[in-house]
């Protein structure tokens, strides 16, 4: 891939990239985590201790998502700064252009990812 498509890419992950981690703090209402804003939102004496329990676990979810996908855009920019952007991880084929403008930090072809879904380690 070329240096200006992959840098359009580039600034596409980054910009990504910084909308989560605004997402994230915005959520968390700044430095307090989603599990202590979950138990201060049902820490209420009316509430049992199933909704405070599911609420936590839903927070811990949510926050694993976004970590992964932060993971996810992290390894894409390394991949771009190692001059592999664009290959399959797996298999060494280029990525097609519509798949990474969908999914920027694809780490994958279309096929690979497939297997890779089928077939977790």
């Amino acid at each position: 891939m070329d240096a200006p498509h992959t840098n359009a890419f580039k600034r596409q992950l980054e910009t990504q990239r910084a909308d989560l981690l605004a997402q994230i703090a915005q959520q968390r209402g700044g430095i307090a985590s989603r599990a202590e804003v979950a138990a201060e939102h049902f820490s209420h004496n009316e509430d049992s201790d199933a909704q405070v329990n599911t609420a936590r676990d839903l927070e811990f979810a949510l926050n694993e998502h976004e970590t992964a996908e932060l993971a996810a855009i992290d390894e894409a920019l390394a991949r771009v700064t190692a001059g592999t952007y664009g290959q399959c991880t797996d298999c060494d084929a280029t990525i097609p252009d519509a798949r990474l403008s969908a999914a920027p930090e694809a780490a994958r072809c279309i096929g690979c990812q497939e297997k890779a879904e089928r077939h977790p380690h």
